[in-house]
């Protein structure tokens, strides 16, 4: 480990947290993630703060009321001077008609869904389920509801003790014209998110955000001598910290992984990364050496493992590229048959392949304030995400011409920008894969030239290049 630790490695951007914090609450960033990713996807949550907001509200106004003399608020033009039985129908009316809305509104929204997973694929019900314009519209009728319902309770009809909220009233007027515009801005929301075009400039989006997190133009990447090699001393003299459950990888909490093996003075290798399906007894993380693992330090080092039932885009950046691959996949088809979206789906794949061929890459090496090495993560590589967005297609886009003369073309212009002769590498291996599907099963020979064409285009700007 000496050798490790002794040749000035440096990475930028996380080595200073481990001592900020210290006795970090190791399984607290997971668990708060893990909560806070099944909210966010969950139809509940807003529209019950809402529902909750509109409860108070209620009490507030009709308290107002109590204690503002109706004489003064019957010179306000704008307020309800009705008597009690126009008051309570007005607030019937209201509290009958939204939650009627609610239900259509839910009903509509699960044909959104369907019509999204049956032609675009399941996956992308998360995001129509995240979609906050949904949430916020659900409970603005509920909470509207809710607020006329309990309002109404207040109306006392008997003369001695008669009583009308009117501000209370004309508030739930008010939101019952809200809730109107509300209902026609949902109506236009739903047939703009279920179109093909904006539900995948929807992900590209997402896919865009990983990249700019993950791989920012400024990141002060170190990079190790070439000479090193951990991997004979560490297999031989690792101790494995095995999975205690299955699930998809969500997220990994590497600042208190790094804490940890500077606590106890270790090195860790994490075997896997985030969007991969670990199987309970595989290893999570090898500890080296073996004699500083033990069943406290192995269930903290699980803490920052967080496992769920589906993957997440919070970690995983072939999350996004996998779902627009299966947007594109199940345009080609023979059910459905649409090339023109799986075009798309190139086009926006090319352009976010294009943006990771101009940044830098992180080292997989993550050293404490001292520079030892205490952490070796299981990075993105390029090779990897433009292996999980070019087979998928090509392997469906064999007999298709127009997909496959634009994979050609898009990896083209994809190494106009490239400048590490890896990446070209990986970009010649897909070209002439790309092409030989081509030939083999492209019947038309006008259509088989114009991919070779377009080969000989990429292939031309792919050559290695003398300043790397």
């Amino acid at each position: 480990m000496e050798r490790l630790t002794d040749q000035g490695i440096s990475w930028k951007g996380g080595s200073d947290s481990v001592s900020e914090l210290g006795m970090c609450p190791h399984a607290m960033k997971t668990v708060i993630f893990k909560y806070w990713d099944s909210v966010r996807s969950s139809f509940w949550f807003v529209p019950s703060i809402m529902a909750s907001g509109a409860g108070v509200l209620s009490h507030a106004t009709v308290a107002l009321d109590q204690s503002i003399s109706e004489a003064w608020l019957k010179e306000l033009a704008w307020i309800y001077t009705g008597g009690s039985e126009g008051a309570s129908a007005v607030l019937q009316i209201i509290a009958s008609s939204m939650i009627t809305i609610a239900g259509v509104v839910f009903s509509m929204t699960l044909v959104a869904l369907s019509l999204a997973s049956s032609q675009l694929g399941p996956r992308l019900m998360r995001n129509f389920m995240r979609d906050t314009s949904n949430q916020v519209v659900l409970g603005t009728f509920i909470a509207t509801f809710l607020y006329c319902l309990l309002v109404l309770r207040t109306i006392r009809r008997a003369e001695e003790i008669a009583f009308v909220p009117h501000l209370s009233v004309t508030l739930g007027l008010a939101f019952a014209l809200a809730s109107l515009g509300v209902l026609i801005y949902f109506i236009h929301h739903v047939s703009v998110s279920i179109q093909a075009d904006e539900i995948i400039a929807h992900v590209n989006a997402e896919l865009n955000a990983g990249i700019e997190h993950m791989f920012p133009v400024e990141m002060g990447v170190g990079k190790l001598p070439q000479d090193i090699s951990v991997d004979q001393a560490f297999d031989a003299e690792a101790e494995p910290v095995i999975a205690a459950e299955d699930g998809y990888l969500q997220l990994i909490d590497v600042d208190s992984l790094m804490a940890l093996a500077s606590q106890h003075d270790a090195l860790f290798r994490v075997e896997c990364r985030p969007g991969r399906y670990v199987i309970e007894g595989n290893p999570l993380v090898m500890v080296w050496p073996r004699d500083r693992l033990n069943e406290e330090l192995a269930l903290k080092i699980r803490s920052t493992f967080a496992l769920g039932t589906q993957r997440t885009s919070a970690q995983d950046l072939e999350f996004s590229v996998d779902q627009l691959v299966e947007i594109a996949a199940r345009a080609l088809s023979t059910g459905i048959n649409d090339p023109f979206t799986a075009i798309s789906c190139v086009d926006r794949l090319a352009s976010a392949l294009a943006k990771l061929a101009r940044r830098d890459f992180p080292s997989p090496y993550r050293l404490d304030d001292d520079e030892r090495l205490r952490v070796v993560a299981c990075p993105f590589t390029f090779e990897g995400i433009a292996g999980a967005t070019f087979n998928p297609i090509r392997q469906h886009a064999r007999g298709n011409a127009a997909v496959t003369i634009r994979l050609l073309e898009v990896i083209a212009d994809i190494a106009r920008l490239a400048r590490r002769e890896d990446d070209l590498a990986v970009l010649r291996t897909h070209a002439s894969m790309i092409v030989r599907g081509a030939r083999e099963a492209l019947s038309e020979p006008n259509d088989i030239k114009t991919a070779e064409r377009r080969f000989d285009e990429a292939w031309a700007r792919l050559a290695p290049r003398v300043d790397g």
